[in-house]
């Protein structure tokens, strides 16, 4: 299922985000302040993982996408990376059966071309063990770039092209369907922890039209609470996709007269 563009319909809003992304920031800093390895951050930060996405499951959260691993994190310390890859792998052989269990599908998105083969394997094994799951969908972009995504969507396009030996009708709607997470409505909720402010390449298309939140939380110390008070900003937010206010304030009457 491919969702179509909020520039192109208006989606649902909710009370709840139905999907969330997430740029984990700060474990580095976090570990530093308590005069640790800037690696015991990561280490900790899996935690945070853990128990985010146990919480958007319990709250009713249908998508949730964390940025893990950039296409710019590979300028990083040699040392640092390597870690992070064994990280990776560690969390992937510990965390599925427990997702599994849980009924959330693991999905990862970015140029996995890039890790090596028992990766790459752990990948697939673990995609193709929680396939069904459809209570949450996990997301992990790991080597991952937003321009990077816009340009490997252009390519299929014009590889489609070629196969088909005719110009393809280039829209929204056929370009976003070659997008890695075409099959994920466009996020609600954009959290970045660890106070910069800034997207930092993720998902360059698909937040046209969500909401930002900011917090100086260090990633390892974002908790239930902390993910609380982000989707209570968002619920205080008006989302009028171009609209006016006076144009929101008929569908908002609608609802106060069905709730008493």
């Amino acid at each position: 299922m491919t969702y179509t563009s909020s520039t192109v319909r208006v989606p649902d809003v909710a009370a709840v985000p139905r999907h969330i992304a997430i740029i984990m920031d700060g474990n580095g800093r976090w570990a530093t302040q308590r005069r640790l390895p800037r690696v015991a951050g990561h280490t900790r930060g899996v935690d945070a993982v853990r128990a985010t996405v146990e919480s958007c499951a319990r709250r009713g959260v249908e998508y949730v996408t964390l940025f893990a691993f950039s296409s710019e994190n590979w300028r990083r310390p040699t040392e640092e990376v390597s870690f992070l890859m064994r990280l990776f792998v560690t969390a992937l052989e510990r965390e599925i059966g427990k997702l599994h269990a849980n009924g959330i599908r693991l999905r990862v998105v970015g140029d996995i071309s890039m890790f090596d083969e028992r990766i790459r394997a752990l990948i697939q094994r673990a995609e193709t063990k929680t396939a069904r799951n459809t209570r949450l969908t996990l997301t992990i972009a790991a080597n991952y770039g937003g321009r990077w995504d816009i340009m490997q969507a252009t390519r299929k396009l014009a590889e489609q092209s070629v196969e088909e030996g005719q110009a393809v009708v280039v829209d929204e709607a056929s370009f976003a369907q070659h997008l890695a997470m075409a099959y994920a409505p466009e996020p609600d909720l954009f959290i970045r922890t660890g106070g910069e402010q800034r997207i930092s390449n993720f998902l360059l298309w698909q937040l046209a039209y969500t909401e930002f939140y900011f917090t100086d939380t260090y990633w390892p110390d974002f908790d239930a609470d902390a993910l609380g008070r982000a989707i209570e900003s968002y619920g205080e937010r008006e989302r009028r996709f171009g609209r006016t206010s006076a144009q929101l304030a008929p569908q908002s009457q609608k609802v106060d007269t069905l709730s008493c």
